[in-house]
């Protein structure tokens, strides 16, 4: 594919690109920098080519490039060229840390052994994950009760503050515990309460440091969170260019999740502990700390201002959570504005106004800042709320989300664009940078209709083939004896066909469920089982991380895996120990939940069959995410067990089984 320049500089990339992935390509001593024995990838090649024209062109692409095509390489390699030409960074934005941190760990100090030439590469990260020096010194210093809301944070902060001596980079990550959210949002970096330039702290800064590296990157590693978040800043006419670089083109790579992270970070969010935070920040009465615990007049107004903001949030949440009680779901699409009294709006409004006046009389430059970050912060919740109360916002979906267990009551107010496929359309892709969107599942029954009408994405689009011998390295399983899920009796025998085939592999399985609650009752109906067989059961959801589940996995080679959401996506484990991934019931959206309860109402309005246009392929595209999980390697082999028989008895199935790489099906 050959593609008119309109920059004859940027045809050499066309060159170089076609010249690295040549009979002679660098990438045969891959191996000796620690990357796989190569072997040739053809589809890998034609990805880099499309790739490069895509961005030499300035044309947008998507791709498809199954597992195992090695994808990264393919669109790192025309990316660096083309950055070296344009003199512009390009950004590459993953959904999970899992890929973030192969490509700046791994892929790209390959390359930089493996290319002639020299460019840079970083990583970029979102304010709130760096230590901010400035705060640390006022947490630590003798106007500590000020500054901390509570005493049970001071062991944390001392903790904090001796690692920040030895840190590199001064990154959540890089910190050997994991603190309390309310501690670390003392001491990190906030745009509200930045001095940028004019900081005594910013020679020193590690966020303002790390932004240096990313206006001189070649390549910027990010993840969809921050990508989303710049992009909405500069979507707002009053912040201009936003935090990333001024990039010459996107690489979006796990671009399947985008619609979802999209309508995520692109709307809004009011948690009832955000609220309790600020205001603790201010006064807390029960620690006598906070901002506002300082001598004067004006002081003891506003901490009474707080104490009565406090009652009024608690008052405002609680008629959120007696509305809630009505519904058996944990989350409410709402429908109409007003459902509960806002009394919460009035107060902070006067809290803001008292603040901004308190806030002028100050002369200490630090706590003036501070101050004013909750001043900030008070007329955002003020605005939001009121927002939400009264469904300004047009074209957007509003739901109520409540998390409340023994421990602690939060309820959140949510509301985001429902069309999110116009917003990217006019700020991503119709801009004058090229987007290239890739990821293994994009495509459903070999076509990407419907991913491009979902994200608003024009450009050229491509499908490539696999590279793993699917006949040969899989099978399929689907027993057509098994009840069908809405038969009272699947769930009664599902535990008994999951024991078949988990027998058929000895374990090695992941189990993947669609809702936490057919999981919990599948636990119980075969714990017994893998007790007596010796087999380890690793359950989602009982107190240990997704990432600890998957290292005991690999480690423990017979054992198995009960999972949901997170684990039909982003695992990645080649080899023995997953041999078998057994789909409990085809993944259907809960048709309750308030974005896709919308999104189908707004399909049924435009006369369209809602199943058909959207429930069908978006579950498609889940299906085709969960079986990939089995063969991430040329010497993988294993089982898939289908125990959902509508893929055989209803017509749609067909759309499901056309979705799968060829391999034989065995129908029981």
């Amino acid at each position: 594919m050959i593609m008119p320049v309109r920059d004859p500089e940027l045809a050499e990339v066309r060159v170089l690109t076609s010249a690295f992935f040549g009979s002679q390509t660098p990438l045969e001593e891959a191996e000796k920098y620690g990357g796989r024995p190569y072997e040739e990838r053809p589809q890998q090649k034609e990805m880099a080519q499309y790739v490069a024209e895509s961005l030499i062109a300035s044309e947008n692409l998507c791709i498809e490039a199954p597992t195992g095509v090695g994808k990264s390489f393919a669109y790192l390699i025309p990316s660096i060229y083309y950055s070296l030409k344009k003199k512009k960074p390009v950004i590459v934005t993953t959904e999970t840390i899992n890929l973030q941190e192969q490509l700046v760990n791994k892929d790209i100090p390959i390359l930089k052994e493996l290319m002639e030439t020299e460019f840079t590469a970083c990583l970029a990260k979102g304010r709130g994950n760096y230590v901010c020096r400035r705060k640390l010194e006022l947490t630590t210093g003798n106007g500590q009760s000020e500054y901390l809301p509570s005493n049970s944070m001071v062991p944390e902060i001392v903790r904090i503050a001796k690692w920040s001596e030895t840190t590199f980079d001064g990154t959540l990550a890089d910190l050997g515990f994991e603190p309390q959210l309310n501690t670390w949002l003392c001491v990190c970096c906030e745009a509200v309460n930045c001095f940028g330039p004019k900081c005594k702290k910013f020679r020193d800064c590690f966020y303002w440091n790390a932004r240096k590296q990313w206006d001189k990157a070649n390549i910027v590693v990010t993840n969809h969170a921050l990508f989303l978040a710049d992009l909405k800043m500069k979507m707002t006419d009053d912040i201009e260019g936003g935090v990333l670089p001024a990039y010459g083109a996107v690489i979006l790579d796990e671009a399947h999740q985008l619609e979802m992270n999209a309508a995520k970070h692109l709307g809004v969010r009011i948690s009832e502990s955000g609220i309790f935070t600020m205001l603790n920040k201010l006064y807390n009465s029960s620690h006598g700390r906070g901002l506002l615990i300082r001598p004067g007049t004006e002081a003891s107004e506003l901490r009474e201002l707080v104490t009565s903001a406090f009652e009024y949030t608690n008052t405002f949440f609680n008629s959120i959570r007696e509305y809630m009680s009505d519904f058996d779901d944990n989350q409410k699409r709402i429908l109409k504005p007003n459902i509960v009294e806002d009394v919460l709006t009035g107060q902070l409004s006067l809290l803001e106004r008292k603040l901004e006046e308190y806030m002028k009389l100050q002369e200490d430059a630090d706590y003036k800042l501070e101050i004013t970050a909750q001043l900030l912060r008070c007329r955002e919740y003020t605005q939001a709320v009121f927002e939400f109360i009264m469904m300004r916002a047009e074209e957007s979906v509003y739901w109520i989300e409540t998390n409340d267990n023994s421990l602690k009551q939060n309820a959140t107010l949510n509301y985001s664009p429902l069309d999110v496929a116009g917003i990217l359309k006019k700020y991503l892709f119709d801009k004058e940078f090229p987007v290239v969107l890739t990821s293994a599942t994009l495509s459903v029954g070999k076509k990407l209709d419907f991913y491009k009408k979902r994200t608003g994405f024009s450009g050229i689009e491509k499908i490539l083939s696999s590279p793993f011998d699917y006949l040969n390295q899989a099978k399929v399983y689907i027993p057509k004896s098994i009840p069908d899920p809405m038969d009272a009796r699947f769930e009664e025998q599902l535990g008994e066909y999951i024991k078949k085939y988990i027998e058929k592999t000895s374990g090695k399985a992941f189990v993947l469920f669609t809702s936490y609650g057919l999981l919990s009752k599948m636990k119980q109906a075969t714990a017994a089982y893998f007790e007596e067989k010796g087999i380890q059961l690793l359950v989602q959801g009982e107190g240990i991380s997704r990432s600890r589940m998957i290292k005991v996995f690999k480690e423990d080679i017979d054992s198995v895996i009960f999972g949901t959401t997170s684990f039909w996506m982003g695992v990645d484990v080649p080899g023995e120990a997953l041999s078998n991934v057994i789909i409990t019931k085809l993944p259907f959206s809960v048709p309750s939940d308030p974005l896709i309860e919308a999104r189908l109402e707004k399909i049924r309005k435009e006369g369209k069959n809602a199943f058909m246009e959207y429930s069908l392929p978006e579950a498609v595209l889940k299906f085709k995410q969960g079986i990939g999980r089995l063969i991430r390697s040329k010497k993988d082999t294993g089982i898939i067990a289908i125990l959902d028989r509508r893929i055989i008895s209803k017509q749609y199935g067909r759309t499901f089984l056309d979705s799968m790489p060829p391999c034989p099906i065995l129908i029981e």
